[in-house]
């Protein structure tokens, strides 16, 4: 039999206690910096080389970590939120023991939703300062650890700004399901590498669309 704490991650209904509770969160933070790590790992090494260009090394570690913490603190804040709709959810009963959708309704209208998205204003605009690591660091640098704290958690919002729609697709396919995680992961990172092609981001959006009208309809 598993471990009391690994049975709490999946709740079976929406009555939660403190150790249920605790545990979906604690599952969707390790989830979330273990997606986003991959995608962050270009700006934040490019933090990192014009911090040791500055030729302080004690300092370049530091302030690394810091910026780097923030970055991850803004999905821990998020993984608060995707536990709250785990737990509304499931309070509809349209999610399995799996935490995955059992509502045709509920898988298309998050595929539609992260469809569209995909084409918004916002979406581009959040995208454009993640795949471009120093021209994000140009515009926004500050010195002292409080400017390192505040790149990277202005970091983080841009690419939670991104990447919440997509990272709701969890919910589709299952959240305890690995290769619907790491397809998640690799589609995250690809949209943000700067030498794809910006179009991907609309490639996605087109098939995310085409997948919720075909379930839906």
């Amino acid at each position: 039999m598993s471990h009391p704490f690994v049975r709490a991650m999946m709740p079976v209904d929406a009555v939660w206690s403190p150790d249920t509770a605790l545990a979906v969160f604690v599952m969707w933070g390790a989830m979330m910096v273990a997606m986003m790590l991959p995608s962050a790992a270009p700006m934040i090494l490019a933090f990192d080389s014009v911090e040791r260009g500055g030729g302080q090394a004690g300092r370049t570690v530091s302030r690394s970590l810091v910026f780097a913490g923030a970055y991850l603190l803004v999905w821990v804040l998020f993984s608060l939120l995707a536990a709250g709709a785990q737990w509304a959810l499931q309070a509809g009963a349209l999610l399995t023991p799996m935490i995955e959708s059992s509502s045709d309704r509920l898988t298309a209208g998050l595929l539609l939703l992260a469809g569209l998205y995909q084409l918004t204003p916002l979406k581009q605009a959040c995208l454009r300062y993640c795949r471009t690591p120093l021209g994000f660091l140009m515009a926004e640098w500050r010195e002292g650890m409080r400017g390192a704290f505040g790149m990277g958690l202005k970091h983080g919002l841009y690419c939670a700004g991104c990447c919440w729609a997509l990272m709701l697709l969890l919910f589709v396919a299952g959240v305890m399901n690995p290769v619907w995680i790491v397809f998640l992961t690799v589609a995250v990172a690809l949209e943000k590498w700067p030498r794809l092609p910006a179009g991907l981001t609309r490639l996605y959006g087109a098939a995310l669309l085409l997948a919720g009208a075909a379930i839906l309809f």
